[in-house]
């Protein structure tokens, strides 16, 4: 089918649920995307965050095309190596106890906000149930984690809404005593804020609420699924605020483009569902934990993350020499790089860079956000910023 095929019965068959840009992706190689007219573009967004190993990688090619001629599902009645496998290596890097397989970062939060309200309800009764979060938060678009998202505009049309959740203002501690009462059970919160505009939490901030939790035994609850598995430089982003959660969320890079999500658990909560308690068909199958082993093995090498590091930093310097009156401010971490601008502006740079074969996404009102394969090269970097030049006068 041609590229007018294509979008008529895209119209015809599926909900318009996604406002898409006018490209018809084919391929991919590495860093690169290739469309069915054979135009190439360079892949800042990574699926969103997803494919953190780029585009057919050798060794995920190669986990998919092994562990499908063994098994591809067998359902959670029975042991899989592959599934134990992962757990133990996310338990070792991150100082948890034991994990929960999902099928996405919704899931997995959801997973994150049940064991939260069982543990207190196991400790101190049913009314301690509330889940703090922060404005201008993202957690999933489940009736759940869309409550526990701060933002109103993803609000809109879907009431009722769950009780048990109240919105603090990021970086401001006295504005989560003044929402702190009994009834709290929980704190979750990104670290880097991404749908937000890639905002980075106070370091500070951060540690009162941490030593605050621990304080109160109300459990500190980080949802990594966008700054997770070497996106911000470090396996996890929570360790480089020197925190230990009680509770992390995972998913999107996990699996570099195959579905996967996982919530890990402290001592504290390692043992708060018990069978029947949660569960899933698809969580942890043998095909999304294979290729999961395979990524965390590549992306955990402190080689491979103090790289991701230093190319985000040469990034964002880059970006940041540009001579331009459009670009207000950049800031990030690793490779999760938000440059902000003029809100009315954003989509039509947006589409030219798309013209220009460079691949990017928004995010908040006025930042265009960049999420990188993790294998991108300083040669490409600077042939990025070489696009932007010509785009951002």
């Amino acid at each position: 089918m041609n590229f007018d095929e294509i979008v008529a019965e895209e119209n015809q068959y599926l909900m318009s649920t996604y406002g898409r840009f006018p490209v018809v992706l084919e391929s991919g190689q590495g860093c690169t995307l290739t469309d069915i007219q054979n135009k190439k573009y360079l892949d800042l967004t990574s699926g969103i965050g997803v494919n953190s190993l780029g585009h057919n990688h050798p060794e995920i090619v190669k986990t998919i095309e092994s562990q499908a001629k063994k098994c591809l599902h067998v359902s959670n009645l029975y042991y899989t190596q592959p599934m134990i496998e992962v757990a133990k290596f996310l338990v070792e890097k991150g100082n948890m106890k034991k994990v929960f397989f999902a099928n996405s970062g919704a899931e997995a939060n959801e997973g994150m906000i049940k064991v939260a309200r069982k543990y207190s309800f196991d400790k101190y009764g049913k009314n301690r149930n509330k889940i703090l979060t922060l404005k201008q938060s993202f957690h999933g678009r489940t009736m759940a984690t869309l409550t526990a998202t701060g933002q109103d505009k993803f609000h809109n049309y879907f009431y009722p809404f769950m009780d048990g959740f109240d919105y603090i203002k990021a970086n401001d501690i006295g504005d989560l005593y003044d929402h702190l009462d009994d009834s709290v059970c929980g704190i979750m919160m990104e670290l880097v804020q991404g749908e937000s505009g890639v905002i980075p939490l106070d370091y500070d901030y951060v540690s009162k609420v941490a030593c605050l939790c621990k304080e109160k035994d109300i459990l500190l609850m980080v949802d990594e699924v966008q700054t997770g598995i070497g996106r911000c430089g470090t396996l996890f982003v929570y360790e480089q605020y020197d925190i230990q959660p009680d509770l992390v969320s995972l998913a999107k890079g996990l699996g570099s483009g195959i579905p996967v999500g996982a919530f890990m658990a402290s001592e504290k909560c390692k043992d708060v569902l018990s069978k029947g308690d949660h569960g899933t068909t698809f969580g942890g199958n043998p095909l999304s934990c294979a290729v999961a082993k395979t990524v965390l093995s590549i992306v955990s090498d402190p080689s491979f993350l103090q790289d991701v590091k230093k190319k985000g930093e040469y990034f964002m310097e880059q970006i940041q020499k540009i001579d331009s009156k459009i670009i207000k401010e950049v800031r990030g971490k690793g490779l999760m790089i938000g440059i902000v601008v003029d809100e009315n502006q954003r989509m039509s740079l947006i589409n030219q860079l798309l013209k220009d074969g460079l691949l990017v996404l928004s995010a908040g009102k006025d930042v265009i956000r960049l999420l990188p394969p993790l294998i991108i090269t300083y040669e490409q970097i600077n042939e990025a910023v070489e696009k932007m030049k010509g785009v951002f006068l």
